[in-house]
């Protein structure tokens, strides 16, 4: 009751006064409790502070170290390359110190628990993939590679006189071998790191992935040279390889129709090229040799095994690598051990490294003017007197050879050069020891057609009028196909020719046609347009310019083969497209870019399968 009015007193103001007597009652206890929530927050807070702070210096740590070790491993590389046998060893050791830092902050607590964490995590967990791959790097790649220096320096494995030191190669061969696998692993774990939104960490995941592929292209060669080479130049006996010197001006699928050749000599470590010589001492009725039913059924009209002008029409070297054996031997009763092929391309390569050769009528061939010289000067030059031109090209030849044979000042550019030219398909290899070309076929120099599933588009140009206009002429490749999804997807292949023949007054050898059945006029380019596709596709519609056009068939090395023949007149753009469905396979898909003059136009967007 309220003692005033004497009125009952309502339930909401007897609750106010218990509650009012319950604060009084637990004022202090309350205090306390607020007091201990605060000092808990707070040690939270610094908890939290702490850790971020932890992770922020691990992470300064982790950039910093990476970074010095990554530097210091490109520097090993290049005292590797050079031949500083001091400067290697120190850097490697370095490499591996900042390496092995870098991981240690990367298996830090707050790292391990923080790179689990969905989205944020994400950057810290491709640094750490970064770092045990760089830390693989130096611990079991870059050092072994240092303690078999001797074999991957250019001015110690080239020796004096453009000897190889064949010792130092079989001596480096078996920890080439575990270096090579080691980085060709770590290759495959470098490119699979995802990117990630954070701009300098991407940045350095682009710059760890490009310096690996680098790193694992030079060792697996050495580790390939090193296997094979020794045996391949005359360690164990005296070999002999057919050189041929490709005139890519007239297209053929290996590059250019079979302008010269000469004989490669080799005998412990040297060698030398001798009888360089024109087509003119070859003929076009050699006995046939049996490369297999596909090959005939491809190629037989042209009779490849038989006339050397189309020896090469295959763009697989090993194909054309026989036949030139077998035409040298049924020529002079000499067997040769292998075959070589090059072109002017590649000369110009070698030129910037070696330098000019002077003609004994004192002209100078360069690295600048090797190419026009030899593939369209010397028509005009010479016009219908094809023995004088036949004659020049020879001496060319010859002098770039002796050039080659002299002391080399620059081995590492050298190599460098060749690298190059093998890379562009220009510097082909081929055995006849089935070991030894085992080995070639996994390497650019073997320049082979692979018999594997994976997407595939290869190209092939070859010259029908007999003339010299692939020398004007320009390509552009497109290669698409759809997403992985079933068991086929459509693809397409468009092939675009440019002729760039200028105006001007021509040669029939130039820009005439040795047989004309489209009627076309001079200076029309009349090529056989090839495509190798993917193994089990299958040919929907091919047309030329969007009109519908007849794609003869066939097969090479388990890939289908069509192809089309198309005039390509002076100054006008023929489009090729070649619309398929193919079998969805796995690996990254391939376009290999025939050696002829031009540097095409690529552009693939064909999605790789698992």
């Amino acid at each position: 009751m309220n003692d005033a009015t004497r009125e009952p007193e309502s339930a909401d103001a007897g609750r106010r006064r218990v509650r009012r007597r319950l604060s009084d009652e637990e004022i202090v206890a309350r205090r306390k409790k607020r007091r201990r929530v605060r000092i808990v927050g707070g040690a939270a807070l610094l908890v939290a502070v702490g850790f971020v702070g932890w992770l922020g210096y691990e992470g300064l740590q982790a950039r910093s170290d990476l970074e010095k070790a990554q530097a210091f491993a490109m520097q090993a590389k290049d005292a590797l390359l050079s031949g500083d046998t001091q400067t290697a060893p120190r850097a490697a050791d370095d490499a591996d110190r900042y390496a092995r830092k870098a991981q240690n902050s990367v298996d830090s607590f707050p790292w391990r628990l923080t790179s689990t964490v969905p989205f944020i995590g994400d950057p810290l967990d491709s640094t750490r993939q970064m770092t045990a791959i760089v830390s693989g790097l130096t611990q079991d790649v870059l050092r072994p590679a240092v303690d078999a220096g001797s074999a991957v320096a250019p001015d110690q494995l080239i020796l004096e006189g453009a000897r190889i030191n064949l010792t130092a190669l079989r001596d480096a061969a078996p920890v080439l071998e575990t270096t090579a696998a080691a980085i060709t692993d770590l290759d495959a774990q470098a490119q699979a790191v995802d990117s990630t939104y954070v701009g300098p960490i991407d940045d350095a995941r682009v710059q760890l992935q490009e310096q690996v592929s680098e790193l694992s292209g030079l060792l697996n060669n050495t580790a390939t040279a090193a296997n094979i080479a020794p045996a391949m130049l005359g360690a164990d006996g005296p070999r002999s390889y057919f050189v041929g010197f490709q005139t890519n001006a007239e297209a053929r699928g290996t590059g250019g129709l079979l302008g010269g050749f000469g004989v490669a000599r080799a005998v412990d470590g040297a060698v030398s090229v001798a009888d360089v010589t024109s087509n003119r001492e070859f003929r076009f009725d050699y006995a046939p040799i049996d490369l297999g039913p596909e090959f005939q059924q491809a190629y037989g009209r042209s009779r490849p095994t038989q006339d050397f002008r189309n020896s090469n029409i295959s763009s697989h070297f090993p194909y054309a690598g026989q036949i030139w054996q077998s035409m040298w031997q049924q020529e002079t009763g000499e067997k040769v051990d292998g075959a070589i092929a090059t072109d002017p391309v590649a000369l110009s390569y070698v030129l910037e490294v070696v330098g000019d050769v002077t003609l004994p009528d004192g002209e100078t061939i360069t690295a600048d003017n090797v190419v026009e010289s030899t593939e369209s000067t010397a028509y005009t030059r010479f016009g219908d007197d094809q023995a004088a031109r036949k004659n020049y090209l020879e001496t060319v030849a010859h002098a770039v050879v002796q050039k080659l044979a002299g002391s080399i000042s620059r081995p590492q550019a050298l190599l460098e050069a060749l690298g190059r030219a093998a890379g562009e398909g220009r510097l082909a290899v081929w055995s006849s020891v089935p070991e030894e070309q085992e080995v070639l076929a996994r390497v650019p120099r073997g320049q082979i057609v692979p018999d594997d599933p994976a997407p595939y588009a290869g190209v092939v140009i070859n010259n029908l009028g007999g003339n010299k206009l692939d020398y004007y002429l320009e390509r552009e490749i497109l290669y698409t196909a759809g997403p992985c999804e079933g068991e086929t997807r459509d693809s397409s292949v468009t092939v675009r020719l440019t002729n760039t023949l200028p105006a001007g007054d021509y040669t029939d050898y130039v820009a005439g046609m040795f047989d004309n059945p489209v009627g076309a006029p001079v200076g029309t380019n009349l090529s056989d347009v090839g495509l190798l596709a993917t193994q089990g596709a299958t040919l929907k519609k091919v047309t030329v310019d969007g009109d519908p056009a007849f794609g003869i068939g066939g097969k090479e090395r388990g890939h289908p083969k069509f192809s089309v023949q198309v005039p390509v007149r002076s100054g006008e753009t023929v489009e090729v497209v070649y619309e398929l469905a193919e079998p969805v396979a796995p690996g990254e898909p391939r376009v290999p870019l025939q050696p002829l003059v031009d540097r095409p136009g690529l552009e693939v967007d064909v999605p790789p399968c698992n």
